[in-house]
C-alpha cells in the first residue's frame, strides 16, 4: 500500500487529522508520494472517492497520481475521484451547465482583442501619453483577472497614473470584448475560474477534501476558487523556494499567510532530498538562505550516491560557452535525454541550439513557442474548429486574417458578413449564399471611446472584371463589401475551395490530409516561409526559405500522425485545447527556461550565462518579485541536477559588445570570492 512506501515525514503528513493542512514540501522529497499517500488514507478510512477533488498544475500530474492509486485500488473506485488542473476541473463543471462555452486558447483571444482595440483610431485623438498596444493591454487585462479581485479601473489607475486620461477608453475595449465572447459562447482560462467560482456560489459543490499541488504558484483568482468550494478539509502541497510565476499573477502571500489566515492550520515539512548529492544541495542551501525564511526549513540529504561537487565554467565570450559546453556533452557518457541546459533568458537558446547542431547533438527546446502555438498548426487547428463550430468567430479571423489586405477588424466583418448570408451557417454563406444583400455593421461613432466609423461599406463589384477572380466568387455577396481587394477574394476562393472538400463527417485524419495538400495551406505554408526567410536587407534567402517550408510540412505531419487514434473530429481538437501545451516533440538533450524545467530533474545540468543583469535578471526583477524572486528562480534550476552540476559564465558578448560581471549567486554560492577569485574554475 502506498502508506507503506512513505518515510516519517511522509507518513506524518498524509496522516494528518481532517482540517487546513499545508505541507511543505522542498525540492525531490517526495510530494507526489506524499499525495497519493494522503488520498490512499483517505479511502482506507471511508472517505467517498466522489467526494475527494485534486487540483495539480499539469494534467499530466494529476494522471500520473491517478495511475499511481490505480496499482493499489479498484480502477472504479480512482476514476470517481475528480482529478486534473484548475482549469481542466472548471471546464468539465461549467460544460455540463453551458454545452456550448467554448474554450478559446490566448493567442486566439488576443487576435478577438485586437480586433476591437483597432477600431479604436487613437491618432485622431491627439493624445500626450502613447496607448499601450492591443497585445499589451490584454496582457495587463490578463494579469489584472488573476491578481487582484478589484475593479480594472482602480487598479490600472494605481499603477499607470500618466494613462488615466485612457482609461475610459480601455475600459469600453475591454467591455466590448467581455460582450463579444459572451455572444459567441467564448472562455478564456481566466473565465473559467471566474464563472466557476459565480456557480459555486449559486449551487455548492461540496468535498469532504480538497488536494491542492504546487499550491506555491496559485494565484488571487484561484484562492478564491479554493475559498467558494468551502471544503470540509483542505491539504496543500508547496514550497515557497520554488514560487517562480510572480510574472504570471501567482501570489506568495497565499501559501505565507497560510497559518494566519486558518488559525487551526497545521504545517508539515517534507525535508529529505531523494534527488540530488550532497554537494548540490549544499549549494542550493546556501544560496536560497538568503531569501527571507517563512517557515524554517533546510534539505537533507536522502541521496546516498557518491557526490561530485559543483563546477563553475568561466569563458571569454557568450558563444566560446556555448560551442564548449556542446563538446563536453559530446564526450559525456551521460544519455542525451538525462542532460539539461537551463537559462534564464530566451536569448540564450538559440547559441545553445545551433552549437549542439553543428556537432550532431539533438535537442529540443521548452519554454518557448509550443507545438500547438506555431501559426502553420494553429491555422489547421482553426480550419478544424470552424467545420464543427461555424459560430466559432475568432477561429475565423485567425484564418481569414492571412489574406493580404485584410486585419482583424476587416475579418470580423467578413464573418459577420459571411453569416448573415448563410442565414446563421457560416459554411452556407461561404460555399452557397442564401442571402445577396449586405449586412448593416456600422456602429455611431463615439470620439471619446476612439470609435470613428467608415460608413461606405458597399461597392460594385464590376471593379474586379479584369481579375483572375472566377464568377463564382465575384457574384458572391462578399465582392460588394468596399474594403474588400482583389487580393482578399483571390484568397477567398481558395479559402471556398478548401470547405468544398471537406465533410465534417470524415475522420481527423483524412481532414487534416486534405487541409494539408490543400492549394490554400501551400498559399499559408509560402507566406509563413517567405516571413521566416527575410534577411535584414530585406531580401529572401532562398534556401532558407526551402528549409523553413519544409520544417513547417514536418510540423502539419506531425499533427497528421497524432490525429490518428482519434475519429471523432471533437475529441480531437478538445484534446488538442486541453492537452497540447504538455505534449513536446523530438528527442535529445533538453534546452529548458528555468520555468519550464520546473517538477523535472536530470542526471547533469548546466546552468548558462549566469551574469549580472541576465541572471538575475534585472529587468524583470524589477516587475516580478525583485533578487528573492530570482533567487526562487536559481534554487529550482539547482535542485534540477541529480549527480553533476555545472554553473557557467561569459565574460564578453561580441555581437552586442557588452561585458559582463558574474551573478551575484556564484558569490552566495562560494564557487566565487568578492576578490573574483575562483573555487572549482574549470574553462
Amino acid at each position: 500500500m502506498p502508506l507503506k512506501l512513505l518515510n516519517k515525514q511522509q507518513l506524518h503528513a498524509a496522516t494528518a487529522t481532517s482540517g487546513k493542512n499545508l505541507i511543505i514540501a522542498s525540492a525531490g522529497t517526495g510530494k507526489t508520494s506524499t499525495i497519493v499517500g494522503r488520498i490512499a488514507y483517505l479511502l482506507q478510512n471511508g472517505t467517498d472517492p466522489s467526494k475527494i477533488l485534486l487540483l495539480t498544475f499539469t494534467n499530466k500530474a494529476a494522471a500520473e497520481m491517478i495511475a499511481r492509486l490505480k496499482r493499489y485500488f479498484d480502477p472504479s473506485i480512482i476514476d470517481q475521484i475528480e482529478a486534473g488542473t484548475f482549469h481542466a476541473v472548471s471546464y468539465r463543471w461549467l460544460k455540463k451547465r453551458y454545452p456550448k462555452l467554448t474554450l478559446k486558447q490566448p493567442s486566439e483571444l488576443k487576435t478577438l482583442f485586437r480586433s476591437i482595440y483597432d477600431k479604436r483610431e487613437f491618432h485622431r485623438l491627439h493624445l500626450e501619453t502613447k496607448p499601450f498596444s492591443a497585445t499589451y493591454l490584454y496582457e495587463l487585462y490578463s494579469l489584472y483577472q488573476n491578481a487582484t479581485l478589484e475593479s480594472f479601473h482602480n487598479w490600472m489607475e494605481k499603477r499607470y497614473k500618466e494613462h488615466i486620461t485612457l482609461l475610459d477608453i480601455y475600459q469600453d475595449i475591454i467591455d466590448e470584448f467581455e460582450m463579444t465572447k459572451k455572444e459567441y459562447g467564448f472562455a478564456s482560462f481566466n473565465d473559467l475560474l471566474i464563472l466557476t467560482i459565480k456557480e459555486l456560489k449559486k449551487d455548492p459543490i461540496i468535498f469532504d477534501e480538497v488536494l491542492v499541488d504546487e499550491y506555491q504558484d496559485t494565484n488571487t483568482l484561484q484562492e478564491a476558487l479554493l475559498n467558494a468550494l468551502q471544503p470540509k478539509s483542505l491539504f496543500c502541497v508547496g514550497d515557497y523556494d520554488q514560487s517562480i510565476y510572480a510574472f504570471n499573477g501567482a501570489n506568495i502571500e497565499n501559501i505565507a499567510t497560510f497559518s494566519q489566515r486558518y488559525k487551526d492550520s497545521q504545517v508539515y515539512s517534507l525535508s529529505i532530498n531523494y534527488r540530488s548529492t550532497k554537494d548540490i544541495l549544499t549549494l542550493a542551501n546556501r544560496v536560497i538562505s538568503n531569501n527571507e525564511r517563512i517557515y524554517p526549513k533546510e534539505l537533507h540529504v536522502g541521496n546516498k550516491e557518491s557526490s561530485v561537487p559543483p563546477k563553475l565554467l568561466i569563458f571569454d565570450t557568450l558563444f566560446e560557452q556555448y560551442q564548449t559546453i556542446a563538446q563536453m556533452i559530446k564526450e559525456s557518457n551521460t544519455p542525451y535525454e538525462e542532460i539539461a541546459i537551463i537559462f534564464r533568458n530566451n536569448s540564450s537558446a538559440d547559441g545553445l541550439e545551433a552549437s549542439l547542431r553543428e556537432i550532431g547533438i539533438p535537442c529540443k527546446r521548452k519554454g518557448g513557442t509550443s507545438f500547438f502555438d506555431a501559426k502553420e498548426i494553429r491555422y489547421i487547428l482553426d480550419i478544424l474548429t470552424l467545420l464543427i463550430n461555424g459560430k466559432d468567430l475568432m477561429a475565423f479571423i485567425h484564418t481569414f486574417e492571412y489574406a493580404k489586405s485584410v486585419g482583424a477588424a476587416l475579418a470580423k466583418d467578413i464573418f459577420l458578413t459571411l453569416t448573415y448570408c448563410g442565414d446563421g451557417d457560416i459554411l452556407q454563406g461561404i460555399k452557397s449564399p442564401v442571402r445577396n444583400e449586405l449586412p448593416k455593421l456600422t456602429k455611431s461613432s463615439n470620439r471619446q471611446l476612439g470609435l470613428f466609423d467608415d460608413h461606405d461599406i458597399s461597392a460594385l463589384p464590376t471593379r474586379f472584371e479584369n481579375s483572375r477572380i472566377s464568377q463564382r466568387v465575384l457574384r458572391h455577396p462578399i465582392a460588394k463589401m468596399a474594403r474588400v481587394e482583389s487580393d482578399a477574394l483571390d484568397y477567398f476562393e481558395k479559402y471556398q475551395l478548401l470547405f468544398d472538400s471537406l465533410d465534417v463527417h470524415e475522420s481527423s485524419n483524412r481532414l487534416i490530409d486534405k487541409i494539408i495538400r490543400s492549394t490554400l495551406y501551400g498559399y499559408i505554408v509560402d507566406l509563413l516561409a517567405t516571413q521566416r526567410a527575410k534577411l535584414k536587407s530585406g531580401e529572401i534567402d532562398k534556401e532558407r526559405k526551402e528549409q523553413a517550408k519544409q520544417r513547417i510540412y514536418n510540423k502539419a505531419k506531425l499533427l497528421l500522425e497524432l490525429s490518428k487514434p482519434y475519429s471523432d473530429l471533437s475529441r480531437f481538437l478538445n484534446a488538442m485545447i486541453l492537452g497540447g501545451g504538455e505534449m513536446s516533440e523530438g528527442e535529445g538533450v533538453n534546452l529548458l527556461t528555468v520555468h519550464a524545467s520546473k517538477g523535472l530533474e536530470f542526471e547533469d545540468v548546466y546552468i548558462v550565462d549566469l551574469s549580472d543583469g541576465r541572471f538575475p535578471n534585472r529587468k524583470l526583477m524589477s516587475k516580478n518579485g525583485g533578487i528573492e524572486e530570482e533567487r526562487r528562480l536559481f534554487y529550482v534550476a539547482v535542485t534540477r541536477a541529480k549527480k553533476r552540476l555545472y554553473l557557467s559564465f561569459a565574460k564578453y558578448d561580441k555581437i552586442k559588445k557588452t561585458e559582463y560581471k558574474p551573478s551575484q549567486f556564484l558569490y552566495e554560492a562560494k564557487l566565487l570570492k568578492e576578490e573574483g577569485s575562483v573555487i572549482n574554475e574549470k574553462k
